[in-house]
């Protein structure tokens, strides 16, 4: 668990996130509203290389970013209210084809071999807390 204090924190940790996350993870982005869930998403992207813009998919669903390490998939499952048709959308033929596989609000007893990365908001900035389930990786950061 660590603190990030700052926008800077921010993105070095999601350059730490990325390098050493192995290709093909599922990594479920929770916390509350506001807790930088896609900001993470952004720093993410940009470290593997994306120089576009990254916006919530709440209404899309999903948003593909092309980077020089593979494809990074964003989704928003915050309006699922069943998170298992993402199964029936395609997420499987993500998992094995894309550098990772970003899911904001995702729940771990719907993707039970993923890793959370929890986000909670603080008076001292965020607080990040990450919890492998199932046969995920747990990365050293």
């Amino acid at each position: 668990m660590c603190t990030l204090a700052s926008l800077e924190e921010t993105r070095a940790f999601a350059q730490k996130l990325a390098q050493t996350l192995p290709e093909g993870a599922l990594v479920l982005l929770t916390g509350p509203v506001g807790a930088g869930k896609t900001t993470l998403v952004k720093f993410i992207a940009e470290a593997l290389g994306f120089k576009g813009e990254v916006t919530s998919p709440t209404y899309t669903l999903i948003h593909e970013y092309p980077t020089p390490a593979g494809l990074v998939v964003h989704i928003d499952a915050y309006r699922m209210v069943n998170q298992e048709e993402l199964y029936h959308l395609g997420l499987e033929d993500y998992l094995p084809e894309a550098r990772l596989v970003l899911i904001e609000w995702g729940r771990p007893e719907v993707f039970p071999d993923s890793l959370e990365v929890r986000l909670t908001p603080t008076d001292a900035g965020r607080q990040v807390a990450i919890f492998p389930h199932g046969r995920a990786f747990l990365p050293k950061i």
